[in-house]
């Protein structure tokens, strides 16, 4: 190809969990120029797409218009042709039950060169994660994946239901929900049992994955008796019999809750993908912004004297990256020989490490007040430099200097408030929706009350430290569970005890 001529790639983006696409299909999606993606696809693969990447949503049954299969093929054809690099992407697998024929075709008529990148299809999944093997020994040793749902359009020969009553294995139905009445009837008519198991199966490998077992005679009024509705997928067969207990999926400690996570943006890993191993569905709404300081003059001077100091103080993570990278832009870390290294904490110190720094105190209880604690016995005549947010307490700084240091304070990062809350996270909350939120800082606490205001009391807070808590009662709202090691780990701890009791 050369440099200008565009390509297509067929994209699967698996059925749901995020982490479910292909390292491939990964790489794509970041050197993509254009993403056409269907409405099924879980947001969060979207976070793989490059910055600049023109995103374009198929549509979604309900909510306007659905482009057509035609409309679909013109719009990627015509951006290759441009010489954009565009991504199809489709839930599952791309040429399962996903019109890559037609795709295809299209591309070889236009002459557009195309790749197709594998994804798990929902079948797959469903065995993975609802706990039910499409094959067995004693069982099934031949899987058939079905449609429940053929175009008015076909050409040939219908789908013939009769053949496969008599199927010696497993029958899986993609898109089956309502023509249930139809194709289990016609199943039973050529021979297949009534009591033959059947495993229904919701939105596989998502935080809300929810299971029906019942029987081939029985299915039509179970899926009305309980109103389901798409995506679906039905296991037809021995394999689909109940094994006395869930799959590991559902089992999960947190399956089945919402968590809303109020960090910075850029920080909320770990911890969303920690919660989310645990079984919660996740949503995020950060009640801080972490920016730059409006003028770096105060702390490029700090650094120029970095060899003055004995101690060099940081009482966030934050500040540990904000400063040093700064330092490593005008030299290396030989600059901080002379100075020994205070942290707050052990998500602070954890920082350092990551800068191959060890610190030379992390008091055991991780606040400003044990901090000063373990500082002042060798603070008098000491020269301190603290490392810090644009707001927050003084306590550091009025404590040392109480206890005979000469104290400098310069801002590596500011801290402001997100003024306006996502509408879709209000929504979430105002229905109930959201089973816990997340408060990890004193001044996360006064931002996201003063943000989602009695949105809040629909959900319960867990709270990163006492004084964290302490900020939420004097907003007017209790916690509801507190962590007793002040990380977000902690914090996962104490949401763990408290959904356990």
């Amino acid at each position: 190809m050369s440099s200008q001529q565009g390509m297509v790639y067929l994209v699967g983006a698996g059925p749901g969990d995020p982490g479910l696409i292909t390292l491939r299909g990964v790489e794509c999606l970041g050197r993509a120029d254009v993403v056409l993606y269907d409405y099924l696809v879980n947001p969060r693969v979207l976070e793989h797409v490059g910055p600049g990447a023109e995103l374009v949503c198929l549509g979604r049954h309900g909510h306007g218009r659905i482009l057509s299969q035609s409309e679909i093929n013109e719009r990627a054809i015509r951006d290759a042709q441009t010489g954009r690099v565009v991504v199809r992407l489709k839930s599952g697998d791309p040429t399962i039950f996903a019109r890559a024929a037609e795709e295809i075709g299209a591309f070889l008529a236009a002459g557009v060169p195309f790749e197709i990148v594998p994804g798990i299809t929902a079948a797959m999944a469903t065995a993975s994660y609802a706990g039910i093997p499409l094959t067995g020994r004693d069982q099934a040793s031949a899987i058939a994946l079905v449609t429940g749902q053929e175009g008015d359009d076909k050409q040939g020969l219908p789908l013939d239901l009769a053949a496969l009553g008599k199927f010696p294995g497993t029958l899986v139905f993609y898109m089956g929900v309502t023509t249930a009445p139809h194709w289990s009837a016609a199943l039973i008519a050529a021979g297949k049992s009534p009591a033959t198991p059947v495993a229904v199966v919701r939105r596989c490998s998502w935080p809300d994955q929810w299971t029906l077992r019942t029987t081939l005679g029985e299915l039509p009024r179970m899926l009305t008796e309980h109103k389901v509705r798409p995506p679906v997928v039905a296991i037809v067969g021995q394999v689909a019999a109940a094994q006395g207990t869930t799959g590991w999926f559902a089992r999960r400690p947190l399956f089945g809750r919402t968590v809303l996570i109020t960090r910075p943006i850029d920080q909320i890993e770990p911890l969303r993908t920690k919660l989310e191993e645990l079984g919660a569905r996740t949503l995020v709404q950060p009640a801080i912004k972490i920016g730059k300081p409006a003028d770096w003059r105060r702390v490029d001077d700090a650094i120029a004297r970095i060899g003055e100091f004995d101690w060099l103080v940081f009482s966030s993570a934050n500040g540990v990256r904000a400063f040093l990278d700064r330092l490593l832009q005008t030299g290396d870390m030989r600059r901080l020989a002379r100075a020994k290294l205070a942290a707050i904490g052990p998500a602070t110190a954890a920082e350092l490490r990551r800068y191959h720094l060890h610190c030379d105190i992390e008091p055991e209880q991780y606040r400003a007040e044990s901090l000063v604690a373990a500082l002042a016995p060798q603070a008098k005549g000491m020269r301190f430099l603290l490392a810090r947010a644009s707001r927050g307490r003084e306590v550091l700084r009025e404590e040392l200097e109480r206890a005979g240091a000469t104290v400098e304070q310069v801002v590596v990062y500011r801290s402001t408030d997100v003024e306006a809350a996502d509408p879709e996270v209000l929504a979430e909350l105002s229905a109930g929706r959201v089973d816990w939120t997340t408060a990890t800082s004193s001044a996360i606490a006064r931002s996201m009350t003063a943000l989602l205001g009695d949105h809040l009391r629909q959900t319960r807070l867990i709270s990163i430290s006492p004084l964290t808590s302490e900020t939420l009662r004097q907003a007017g709202f209790e916690p509801a569970a507190e962590a007793t090691v002040y990380t977000t780990d902690g914090v996962i701890a104490a949401l763990l005890r408290a959904e356990a009791t």
